[in-house]
Parts: structure tokens; C-alpha cells; sequence
């Protein structure tokens, strides 16, 4: 028995058909932005009790929570935030807030980023999260971070991994 090409089943949606491969949106972008942030969070608050638990176990009759301060909180949360994005679009150009919501970041003509791409846009995104607000102003739907990194979001259900670029 033969199966016609036109009878596979499609990992894209019917309904999203049309936007394949299109630029996406800042609200789209936006609930991404989100999860990944809960992402960033629950990995910072298994590492705060996974430090609490290595501090009970060797000193139990002492214990208290550690208290950290502000600097070193924030710290930690652009650093985790930037390794996270950093790994994540350097091997598969999605986060789990890009997977979630069909997201894929590339360049050019559809190459993954590499690790110097996914480490300045991530740079970017770190530091300058507001310059997503360019993505409905800007032409392409692209925000100041693409602009500069030369990337562009798009939406991309496959589950296939874009070619590296030749120059990273």
C-alpha cells in the first residue's frame, strides 16, 4: 500500500497553514515572553531551595532560610535568563514559551542563529526587554533586538531544526 504525500499528517494546525513561515506578532511574542519567564523563575526557585537544602543539611540545628540581596537576586535572574535564551535559540532556535506558542527564531533565510547569535540577542533581550515594543511599529515585525542582531521571529510549527548559518 502507497501513501499519497497529500494524506501525511501535517504538524501544523489547518487554521495556522497561512502563517507558516509568516513574521510574528508582539503579542504572540509576548506570551512567550511570559512562559519563558516562569521558566526562569521555577529554575531560580529550585536553585534558592536546592542552596537552602545543601545549608540544612550541613548545619540543620542552625538553619534558616538564606536571605539574599537585592543585588544579587537580580543578578541571578538576568543570568539565568540569559543562559536559558542563549542555549535554547542556539539549538533550536525556540524556548519553551517559542514552542508553546509555534515560534521559531532564525536568520537570514531560515538558519539557526549559533551560539554568538543566540548569545547577542540574548544579551539584548536581557538587558533591553522594552524594545520589543518596536515589533508593531517597525517594518517586518521585527524588534530593535532583531534589527540590530539580524534575526526575525517567525511563526514555525515543524519540528525540524533550521541549518546552522556558514558563518558561525
Amino acid at each position: 500500500m502507497t501513501v499519497d504525500p497529500g494524506d501525511r499528517v501535517s504538524p501544523v494546525p489547518h487554521e495556522a497553514r497561512p502563517y507558516q513561515g509568516q513574521p510574528a506578532g508582539v503579542v504572540t511574542r509576548l506570551v512567550a515572553g511570559v512562559l519563558d519567564g516562569l521558566v526562569v523563575g521555577i529554575v531560580l526557585l529550585a536553585g534558592y531551595f536546592g542552596v537552602a537544602g545543601l545549608i540544612f543539611l550541613v548545619h540543620p540545628r542552625g538553619f534558616s532560610f538564606p536571605e539574599l540581596g537585592v543585588f544579587f537576586s537580580v543578578a541571578s535572574v538576568l543570568a539565568v535568563a540569559f543562559v536559558y535564551l542563549t542555549v535554547f535559540w542556539a539549538l533550536s532556535g525556540r524556548t519553551y514559551g517559542y514552542l508553546v506558542m509555534g515560534l521559531r527564531v532564525v536568520r537570514g533565510s531560515d538558519r539557526r542563529l549559533g551560539l554568538g547569535g543566540a548569545a547577542a540577542r540574548s544579551f539584548l533581550v536581557v538587558l533591553f526587554p522594552i524594545g520589543l515594543f518596536w515589533v508593531p511599529v517597525g517594518r517586518s515585525n521585527r524588534s530593535l533586538q532583531d534589527l540590530v542582531v539580524g534575526t526575525r521571529v517567525i511563526y514555525d510549527w515543524q519540528q525540524r531544526t533550521p541549518e546552522v548559518s556558514a558563518s558561525e
